[in-house]
């Protein structure tokens, strides 16, 4: 083997490097009493700096092809090295509540699943995918169940877990289909293989229904209808830190992993996926929205929103394109500066009184909110707007968007393309509607008792400060999404 093929993995290297360092660190601060305090500021800093080989590494492969990175591979790794930043700036009130032995454990899990992830979106063969699946899967369900003493979050692990290892089997099996049609596990090699086959022979069959059973178990990392069904439960039960890190960096990275496997393994199926594919998506984004109505609970209602705001990021897998992989990964980006606002609010408001933090998160709780918070009332506006895809904050581009890269990638985009849009279209206008609800509650509604005024620690204040920024600007810079286009040419 040669070994200096590892050159050619920097991000990966950098991010094995530092849980090495992380690791090492929780161990010689064991007894000390500064242990989560330390170990916080040495984790964000290293993840600061580990955006930077993310940025400037340039495409390469490496072990024969198992693992190959494009510039726009690494520009995701870019996104979801901040977006963990961001959570692991958010989660300190949370570490310094659970205690300090738990601090070490909460940043290693989460480096080892963002490891899992730059393996998936940088696989070139279904086997580096799917080691990278559960390299992501498997400390992921830890983190939902390290609030060791909640009965509610070891219920959310458990779900999470059996449904995670159940489609993590249907998709073995659907690679098992393409490998006994195909011949081969590597990306290059199975689409020109599927690129020689008759639509209209019987040898379609056995890759087809390879695609269906891979794409169902993709589907629940994503949490696309009907795959769904383990997310709001799992989402209550989680730490606020970690849900928030479920529902952004893991489903952009698995959403950006399906863009590709569609598009470049599937890519000469796509006449027999691309509908399929579209009516997933009217599910998903309507269910979603339709849910989310009924929720009292926020973070159940957060779930239903990210579900869906899964169906509006696979919109843009409809067109098949470069438009529709630069408007993918532009949606990723803001959808986490967005929803990340949201949860550090959130997670701010729950430690605010951490012996009541369970009944916190009730929507009633947030009655009267402006009154005694006004700029986290504010804030939480701007992001929930964001959200619903108001102007001019940065979520209304990205709607823009993917509804472009929908419809712009066909040369003569046939009706159904359009009935998806004009239905994702008519959404909008649902979504906005429940976003307003907690507008409602925090504006206008009134109590005799709302929460009491507090003030938000240096953590609290950095992460929403970095998202509000992220809001306001990924809409106004158009070097952002012109750095995201450069990448998918």
């Amino acid at each position: 083997m040669n070994y200096a093929q590892f050159l050619n993995m920097v991000p990966e290297a950098t991010l094995v490097a530092i849980l090495i360092i992380v690791f090492f660190a929780d161990f010689a601060l064991y007894r000390s009493e500064k242990k989560s305090h330390t170990l916080y500021i040495l984790t964000a800093v290293l993840m600061l700096l580990q955006i930077l080989p993310c940025a400037l590494a340039e495409p390469a492969s490496a072990f024969g092809g198992l693992y190959v990175t494009s510039q726009m591979a690494n520009v995701m790794k870019t996104i979801l090295t901040a977006g963990t930043l961001i959570v692991i700036i958010m989660a300190q009130p949370w570490i310094e509540n659970a205690g300090r032995k738990t601090s070490g454990e909460f940043y290693m899990l989460i480096i080892s699943t963002l490891l899992g992830m730059y393996m998936m979106i940088s696989s070139g063969n279904f086997l580096m995918f799917f080691l990278g699946l559960e390299t992501a899967s498997v400390p992921m369900a830890c983190l939902v169940a390290l609030d060791k003493l909640k009965k509610i979050s070891a219920e959310a692990a458990a779900k999470y877990i059996l449904t995670a290892t159940f489609s993590s089997g249907v998709m073995l099996y659907g690679i098992s289909f393409v490998y006994g049609a195909a011949g081969t596990l590597y990306f290059d090699d199975i689409a020109q293989v599927l690129a020689g086959i008759s639509p209209f022979s019987d040898q379609i069959y056995l890759p087809v229904l390879g695609l269906v059973f891979f794409f169902s178990g993709l589907g629940f990392k994503i949490s696309l209808v009907p795959f769904h069904f383990w997310t709001a439960d799992t989402y209550q039960g989680a730490p606020t830190p970690v849900t928030g890190y479920l529902s952004v960096v893991s489903k952009g990275a698995a959403a950006l992993a399906a863009f590709i496997i569609l598009t470049k393994v599937f890519g000469p199926l796509v006449e027999q996926w691309e509908m399929m594919l579209g009516i997933i998506i009217m599910l998903t984004i309507t269910v979603g929205n339709l849910f989310a109505i009924r929720q009292t609970e926020l973070k159940r209602f957060m779930a239903f929103s990210s579900i869906s705001q899964a169906g509006y990021i696979m919109l843009a897998a409809l067109g098949n394109s470069q438009m529709g992989a630069t408007a993918l990964t532009y949606y990723v980006l803001v959808y986490v500066v967005a929803n990340m606002a949201v949860f550090t609010v959130i997670n701010a408001v729950e430690h605010s009184q951490p012996d009541q933090s369970s009944q916190l998160t009730q929507m009633c709780t947030y009655n009267g909110f402006y009154e005694t918070n006004p700029k986290l009332s504010f804030l939480m506006t701007l992001a929930l707007f964001s959200l619903a895809g108001i102007p001019p904050f940065a979520g209304m581009f990205s709607k823009f968007f993917v509804f472009m890269a929908a419809v712009g990638g066909h040369e003569a985009a046939p009706f159904w393309v359009y009935l998806v849009v004009f239905i994702a279209l008519i959404n909008t206008v649902v979504s906005l509607y429940y976003y307003l609800l907690i507008v409602k509650a925090m504006y206008i509604k009134k109590t005799t008792a709302p929460l009491p005024t507090f003030q938000s620690d240096t953590s609290t204040k950095l992460a929403l400060a970095l998202c509000t920024l992220g809001i306001a600007a990924f809409g106004i810079l158009s070097c952002i999404y012109n750095w995201i286009a450069a990448a998918a040419v």
